[in-house]
């Protein structure tokens, strides 16, 4: 078992029942899936370039990447319906832990300038979503085979009524907030 996921069974729980009064202790936000996705538009003239993308991301986060297709055609992007556009990974479970360790501690500090990640990037429901500019700040990731640098997005999705709960979900996971 990961320590993250130990971490929030004992001590993440513990805070969260004594700052929000939780009764019952299914009430507690916990983190159900991490989605990572990566939009790669130059896909529609190359597709290699999406082969690259996804060797990226399945390094990244240590599982099959699904390709995503365009749902409808848009002229002005040149994209027709099911087009190849895209690459995501759904990450539950020891994965999911992991990759949040990871991300957290390893890859958002190295982020050059980084002063801390957008608070009020919640959407309401208790889900955050956190764009990455480049895959370069994951140490899985050699600078030197890197043919294109590339942005993704990363969404935790939890079982938090209030942006509140989540953000002190995620604070106390670590994540670094801007002050």
């Amino acid at each position: 078992m990961s320590r993250l996921k130990e971490q929030y069974d004992n001590e993440i729980a513990e805070a969260m029942t004594k700052k929000f009064e939780y009764k019952n202790p299914m009430e507690v936000p916990k983190l159900v899936k991490i989605v990572v996705n990566m939009g790669v538009g130059e896909a529609k003239e190359n597709i290699k370039l999406l082969d690259a993308a996804v060797a990226d991301m399945e390094t990244i986060t240590g599982q099959h990447a699904i390709r995503t297709k365009a749902k409808k055609s848009i002229a002005n992007f040149k994209i027709r319906e099911g087009m190849p556009i895209g690459c995501k990974v759904t990450l539950r479970g020891e994965r999911m832990y992991e990759f949040a360790d990871r991300l957290i501690n390893l890859a958002l500090p190295r982020v050059r300038d980084f002063r801390g990640v957008n608070p009020n990037s919640f959407d309401g429901r208790g889900n955050y979503a956190l764009a990455i500019k480049e895959q370069l700040i994951f140490p899985e990731i050699e600078y030197d085979k890197v043919d294109k640098v590339r942005g993704m997005d990363v969404i935790f999705v939890t079982t938090a009524k209030t942006d509140e709960e989540a953000r002190e979900l995620l604070r106390l996971f670590n994540m670094p907030f801007a002050k």
